[in-house]
């Protein structure tokens, strides 16, 4: 759900023709583009980091050349979901699920107040991005890439990894490494143009011929529900429907790709809004980009799916759908 903003007689006049003019530019675009995010210094996406920890991310994912502030912050949230009370089956615990043990050994007093505190991020988050330089000494000797055997050690440890000269033939650890190291493009502020997907134009397709579907809190589009949808619930059958599984929050789906700038939007970005301008856990409310300065979008109870204006006061950010950055994503509902 999100605040209503009044809309100008341009709305109205979005009909068919202009989509499809849309869609074929994306494909255009699609087909003399590659995918990815440019190089150069690495940033963080805005808001990605929720406001309370972007410093200590920032400042920690600096510590050694083998992590960077988005990998880092891609590290907490496949972890915890920046959640600092979290705790695993396996006992983990804290926004870096820290085993007891591994903490007791190398757990830092980030904050200098004399206490090394499991469970508070302003040492946990400075504690991981030790640990993780501590654990890339112990692996550059090893085959392959430094940060993902790094990421490897984190997750199965660095005899392992030694043992096994890379990452080592671990389902579990090999899926850690590459959800983090695709969920770093997401949390990671892009330097120059982000690419389009081919996927953008069939998801702007389903959307459309959803025009006039009343709105449904939770609705998924199911034949119990009468087709309908909220705004998540949209988005995520959109790009269900060219392939692509998206979570069924918002804010997750915020974190499905790479964020281009608002004067970088093409058709088919997923836009987002919300209170809190500085953190993607605050976003409540998602549409898909259609071009023009317009989305469609399932704004409210009361009201239908419709075309409306991106450019209001609580506009958040954009995301680049990618396929490998929504297989990355937590999908349960």
């Amino acid at each position: 759900m999100r605040k209503v903003w009044v809309i100008g007689g341009a709305a109205a006049g979005l009909g068919l023709s202009f989509v499809m003019l849309l869609v074929v530019g994306v494909y255009m675009a699609a087909g003399n583009l590659t995918n990815g995010v440019g190089a150069g210094s690495v940033g963080l996406a805005k808001g990605a980091v929720p406001a309370a920890y972007k410093p200590l991310v920032q400042q920690w994912g600096n510590l050694c050349s083998a992590i960077n502030p988005a990998l880092l912050a891609a590290q907490l949230y496949q972890e915890s979901g920046w959640d600092p009370n979290v705790v695993s089956v396996a006992d983990a615990r804290g926004i870096a699920q820290f085993i007891p043990s591994t903490w007791a050994s190398h757990g830092i007093d980030g904050n200098g107040d004399g206490k090394r505190d499991i469970w508070d991020p302003d040492d946990a988050i400075p504690s991981a991005a030790s640990y993780d330089c501590e654990l890339a000494k112990y692996v550059k000797d090893v085959p392959g890439d430094t940060t993902d055997n790094m990421l490897a050690a984190y997750n199965a440890g660095a005899y392992r990894v030694i043992t096994a000269g890379g990452v080592p033939a671990i389902r579990e650890t090999q899926n850690y490494v590459k959800t983090i190291r695709t969920l770093e493009k997401s949390f990671a502020a892009p330097v120059s143009r982000v690419d389009p997907t081919r996927q953008a134009a069939g998801a702007i397709a389903f959307a459309q011929e959803k025009l006039g579907t009343p709105y449904l809190w939770g609705g998924n589009g199911t034949a119990d529900q009468g087709g309908r949808f909220d705004c998540s619930g949209l988005t995520k059958a959109a790009y269900e429907n060219v392939g692509i599984t998206l979570p069924r929050v918002a804010n997750d789906q915020y974190n499905a790709g790479p964020h281009p700038a608002r004067d970088e939007l093409l058709p088919g970005d997923l836009v987002f809004f919300s209170d809190d301008l500085t953190d993607s856990r605050a976003i409540r409310h998602v549409g898909i980009y259609v071009g023009g300065g317009y989305m469609i979008d399932a704004p409210r109870t009361g009201a239908v799916i419709r075309f409306d204006p991106v450019d209001t006061p609580d506009y958040f950010g954009a995301t680049r759908v990618t396929a490998d950055g929504a297989k990355a994503l937590p999908t349960a509902v």
